[in-house]
């Protein structure tokens, strides 16, 4: 099973765009960081996909899979 997902990448020209995973298109442009979090979040947890959320430099911040994570860690208890 693949997991869907959904990154919030820094744009070439400035701002932030919500892409889907391997699109080559912005799904949506946004200024702020923040508005591209919480739009993409909503459209993630409607998706059920992985909220994947990138730095300015293109490094991965802290992914959010919404409880639909393949693969979720072991518990250690």
């Amino acid at each position: 099973m693949t997991r869907k997902e959904r990154h919030v990448v820094p744009n070439s020209g400035g701002g932030w765009d919500s892409k889907r995973e391997n699109s080559e298109r912005a799904s949506k442009h946004f200024e702020r960081k923040e508005d591209a979090m919480q739009w993409s979040r909503e459209k993630s947890n409607s998706e059920g996909s992985e909220l994947i959320p990138h730095r300015k430099d293109g490094t991965i911040q802290n992914p959010d899979s919404n409880g639909n994570d393949p693969f979720p860690p072991k518990d250690k208890n």
